[in-house]
């Protein structure tokens, strides 16, 4: 018997083993895959290291920062350009991102940005908020009803729907607000209001910038985090897949179809128990990476990037990253060349794993077309084919909606149980490790 096993390679499984090991437990991490770090990785486009998938972290709280300083990068950590990104209403319309909302809601509702953005019919409606009792929509099991009973629709639709759908690829009515908002509820019934409650989550957020990044990528953490698996003498095993996952033990199947329990004193998992839970019916994301020679772009359009409303016509694409606007270090680095994320939402998911593929920059590629069509009319710049000098495609599964299933006893970390998000998961995978070396 061994004192932990960790079910899952991402950052949380990595945290989390980290920890117990550092802190003198005997820890085996089991991956399905071949590789570490679920989808914090890197690929290179155009002789570009890049992430393939998150570039930031959240600084609602300071869990990874401090894992950064940890780790070594301390000095690396960085903070965005501070002109933000815009966003595109469901008529196609483009404005700044208000300066003081949360997941689009508004704190000042009645702010000139607001209004630029809903109009002031809609932002009296929201305003209304602050008149309706505490206990209006606090139970609310989605965040899209909440701000929907409190703020009104249009709020909803402009603001909120193409913000959320661009951070967690999925509508608002799907999501429970307790987990992509943590505490705005229990602030709802503090403040009174759903506004004060955004500004006083919002106040109590790290001072700065509400996100920040790592030079050279968020993907430097998983390089450091696997270094420490060796250093603290976790036994990982790779290509080795949980089917049943219990308080006390885990069956695996090893890629030559051997099969074993590792029993444990504890088990923590950041997947749901596949003999316990169905497979979750999620949707598909893509990102197009597109690094491109047009001096047009050098004057930052869109400023960071654009936020799309899912339904405005003739866009494809749910958001744009202008990554080297975002990020001065990458600027550096692309020599004056642009570097522009793209994000799709895809209707089947992506297979478990997450590749990255250099994809042809060729007018007659479908996804090529589509990348550089949606960029110029995000942008607003023109950007012909032959101004793409790389291309790169990445897949992966859309976030989940619902918490995992797993047995009473079994820890559950990571995306799965904690949402998605680096600050949340590293911050939960960080308490349920220091809980057991606690017990």
């Amino acid at each position: 018997m061994t004192d932990v096993v960790v079910v899952g390679g991402g950052v949380a499984g990595l945290v989390a083993a980290r920890d117990l090991a550092k802190g003198g437990a005997h820890v085996v991490l089991v991956e399905a895959s071949g590789m570490l770090g679920g989808m914090v990785r890197r690929h290179t486009v155009a002789g570009l290291d890049l992430d393939m998938a998150a570039d930031s972290f959240a600084t609602r709280n300071d869990a990874v920062g401090r894992l950064a300083i940890e780790l070594g990068l301390g000095n690396d950590v960085t903070t965005p350009d501070p002109r933000g990104a815009w966003l595109m209403t469901r008529n196609g319309a483009v404005h700044p991102i208000p300066q003081t909302g949360l997941l689009g809601i508004p704190g000042s509702p009645m702010a000139a940005d607001v209004l630029a953005v809903v109009g002031q019919k809609a932002a009296l409606r929201a305003q209304m908020d602050s008149l309706l009792p505490s206990l209006v929509a606090s139970k609310a099991t989605s965040l899209g009803e909440l701000v929907r009973r409190r703020m009104g629709e249009q709020v909803l639709d402009d603001l909120v729907v193409p913000i959320v759908a661009g951070v967690h690829s999925t509508h608002p009515d799907h999501l429970d607000p307790d987990r992509v908002a943590p505490g705005l509820r229990a602030a709802l019934l503090r403040e009174g209001s759903l506004a004060r409650a955004v500004l006083a989550l919002r106040a109590r957020a790290t001072a700065g910038s509400a996100v920040q990044g790592i030079r050279g990528g968020i993907v430097r953490l998983v390089d450091e985090l696997v270094a420490d698996m060796d250093t603290y003498g976790v036994d990982v095993r790779l290509h080795t897949r949980a089917t049943a996952i219990e308080e006390h033990a885990v069956e695996v199947v090893s890629v030559d179809g051997s099969s074993e329990r590792l029993a444990a004193e504890h088990v923590l998992a950041s997947t749901p128990d596949p003999a316990r839970s169905a497979p979750a019916a999620r949707s598909g994301i893509e990102l197009v990476t597109l690094v491109v020679d047009q001096p047009g772009l050098d004057a930052a359009p869109r400023g960071t990037g654009m936020l799309v409303h899912p339904d405005a016509a003739g866009v494809a694409a749910k958001a744009i990253t202008h990554a080297t606007v975002k990020w001065p270090w990458l600027a550096e680095a692309a020599s004056g060349r642009h570097v522009l994320r793209l994000s799709y939402t895809t209707a089947d998911a992506a297979d478990g794993t997450d590749v990255a593929t250099s994809l042809p920059v060729d007018p007659a590629d479908p996804t090529g077309t589509r990348a550089t069509r949606d960029a110029s009319a995000l942008l607003g710049v023109p950007i012909a084919p032959s101004a793409v000098v790389g291309a790169a495609r990445v897949r992966w599964n859309g976030p989940d909606t619902t918490a995992a299933g797993l047995a009473d006893g079994v820890v559950g970390i990571g995306e799965a149980s904690s949402g998605r998000g680096l600050a949340g998961i590293v911050s939960s995978a960080r308490a349920a490790a220091v809980h057991i070396l606690d017990s």
